[in-house]
């Protein structure tokens, strides 16, 4: 897949290997007892991937948005603010991810001051809190990263009875939004010049070589940022697309809630008032959803991928068209490079901040002097078991392993099965038993998702 016929980085071989395990049997599962019946049942491992795997992806989603909804958001107004980047900088950030790093913080100082000033309160007093979630993708399976931030519309203010008000702001106007763009621009190009990653000239600015060209993963990320075709004998035209809707008008319907400057776009159009949970929710679920839907995903009659826009491009644009090894590649640009945390904390909600238990739900932080009063914090371990594992699996896939489909009787995981001799012994017996016992019950091999959690 790589160019020169060089192998890709470990990572990514292993994503692929590990998601075609995802949810077999033949490949390791639990055993399930029901306790009155004595029924059992065989739940296959999942994957945890992040980089294209549906299912592990959905099941991600659900447990990142419970969480954040139960754990570290709070009942006041939410904004999202997303940025993205022009085609250079999202193949910089996905070839250095600690420059992304940086380059997230200043993004979240130029939003909060913008908070702290509208309010008419100083950094001193005035404290903004958000959360970051990183994404690596795009609607047409192509790397875009960007950052979607939920930050509190508003700031916290400092109380002398260990206590947080919530001051509210208004929503930016197309001139604020304008103005931040072009100053996160600014700010973003004076730091990678510091950092020798930028040079400019009398007329042009362009970003210097990362002494990396020799990376197999280069030419994909550099293909799948630009939507061409990275591999096999079309490698560097555009992908093949579909046009089955006639083009839509030029000018940008958002507007009055969008900032655009020299490739920066900043939108903050979307917001969940303090009451809205389920809007709150929703609105976490997109923002931390999977890279792939399978159900936008389908094979033409010449054996190609074919792949739904969630939303139709202005030019009419509905389908994007792979072939095989092109549509793989695609999928290992969408891998990130380990180690590297795709979700952050800012400000009020950060880990280490002395007002992350005063203002979150859970009531928790690290390093804090303030202590909350008794009366008000809840038990750490029932926020940790808001959603467990076998919860999860029911809310994502379907698959109830607490309650017997038999009898109704509580289940229980009497089992690991790990050892592939064991698991072909089992598999199998159940195989030869079928037919003359229905106490054994064997699944099929997981399936999707079974709800729709991608929209």
């Amino acid at each position: 897949m790589a160019a020169e016929d060089k192998p890709l980085p470990g990572y990514v071989q292993r994503e692929f290997e590990e998601y075609l395990k995802c949810g077999r049997l033949e490949h390791g599962f639990l055993r399930v007892r029901c306790e009155s019946c004595r029924a059992e049942q065989l739940v296959a491992f999942s994957c945890k991937r992040r980089g294209f795997c549906p299912s592990c992806g959905a099941r991600r989603m659900a447990e990142s948005a419970a969480h954040l909804v139960d754990e570290v958001l709070p009942e006041a107004p939410i904004r999202q603010w997303v940025l993205s980047f022009p085609y250079p900088l999202r193949f910089l950030f996905a070839a250095q991810p600690r420059v992304m790093g940086q380059v997230l913080k200043i993004v979240y100082r130029a939003i909060s001051t913008h908070l702290i000033k509208k309010a008419g309160y100083s950094k001193s007093t005035g404290h903004p809190g958000a959360v970051t979630l990183i994404q690596r993708f795009g609607s047409a399976l192509n790397l875009n990263i960007h950052f979607h931030m939920l930050f509190v519309d508003g700031i916290y203010l400092d109380q002398s009875n260990q206590n947080a008000r919530f001051h509210w702001v208004k929503a930016p106007t197309s001139a604020e939004l304008t103005h931040m763009a072009h100053t996160i621009a600014h700010r973003v190009g004076r730091f990678l010049e510091r950092q020798g990653l930028l040079e400019r000239d009398a007329e042009n600015s362009y970003l210097t070589s990362d002494g990396e060209n020799d990376d197999p993963m280069n030419q994909l990320l550099g293909s799948s940022i630009t939507y061409r075709i990275a591999v096999g004998p079309q490698a560097g035209r555009k992908v093949f697309t579909l046009q089955t809707l006639p083009a839509g008008d030029p000018d940008d319907p958002c507007g009055n809630t969008v900032g655009k400057v020299a490739g920066f776009s900043l939108h903050a159009g979307v917001a969940a008032k303090a009451h809205q949970r389920k809007k709150r929710e929703r609105l976490c679920r997109y923002i931390t959803r999977p890279a792939v839907s399978e159900k936008r995903l389908s094979l033409t009659s010449g054996g190609d991928i074919r792949y739904q826009l969630k939303t139709p491009y202005r030019n009419g644009t509905t389908h994007v068209i792979f072939e095989p090894l092109d549509f793989m590649a695609k999928l290992a640009a969408l891998v990130p490079r380990p180690r590297v945390n795709l979700t952050r904390y800012h400000g009020v909600f950060a880990p280490n901040s002395k007002y992350r238990a005063l203002v979150t739900p859970a009531k928790r932080c690290k390093g804090s002097k303030l202590k909350v009063p008794d009366e008000t914090r809840d038990e750490p371990a029932k926020h940790r078991a808001s959603m467990t594992w076998a919860q999860r699996l029911k809310r994502v896939f379907s698959i109830d392993i607490e309650t017997c489909s038999t009898c109704g009787g509580a289940m229980k995981v009497i089992a690991s099965i790990e050892d592939p001799v064991v698991i072909h012994k089992i598999l199998d017996h159940l195989d030869s038993k079928t037919a003359i016992s229905n106490s054994l019950l064997l699944p099929d091999n997981r399936a999707p998702p079974q709800v729709d959690l991608f929209h």
